[in-house]
């Protein structure tokens, strides 16, 4: 069997690095799917493709879409999505992410430090495996690709 991942949440570390360098070195029959991770691009996406706004609101606005259409697309794709809550940051973009999965009837396996636990009770209970770290994840996937 064939996996398509969605590597959702954090950005501010390598954390999906980890995860393609895993699937790589295990030979794990996985293709992933990402966000752009590039802060600024992100942000300023569709000002640099559909030209400037006067207001923030509508800079923003208009960005969010356009990425929201590439989540909702990939999410959609994925059979299994990973979704990353760092501790640095309040991510709401990847409670978003993850209550969309949900919604979708996607495989969802959530990661966080264990003091996220009670702030994210509601996720964790939807998610099908709640990790502590990237490589308590690398290990799901290398369970989820046994051929038994």
């Amino acid at each position: 069997m064939r996996y398509t991942v969605y590597l959702s949440g954090e950005i501010h570390t390598d954390w999906r690095n980890k995860i393609k360098k895993a699937i790589n070195q295990n030979g794990l029959p996985i293709d992933v799917l990402t966000p752009n991770t590039d802060h600024d691009s992100s942000d300023g996406c569709a000002t640099e493709i559909l030209g400037p706004e006067e207001k923030n609101f509508w800079t923003d606005h208009k960005s969010a879409k356009m990425n929201t259409m590439r989540h909702m697309t990939a999410i959609k794709r994925a059979d299994i999505v990973i979704v990353r809550f760092g501790d640095k940051y309040r991510q709401w973009n990847a409670a978003f992410d993850a209550g969309f999965a949900i919604a979708n009837g996607k495989s969802l396996i959530v990661e966080h430090a264990p003091e996220l636990t009670h702030p994210l009770k509601e996720i964790d209970a939807s998610a099908h495996a709640v990790a502590e770290n990237t490589e308590q994840v690398i290990e799901t996937l290398k369970y989820l690709c046994l051929d038994y």
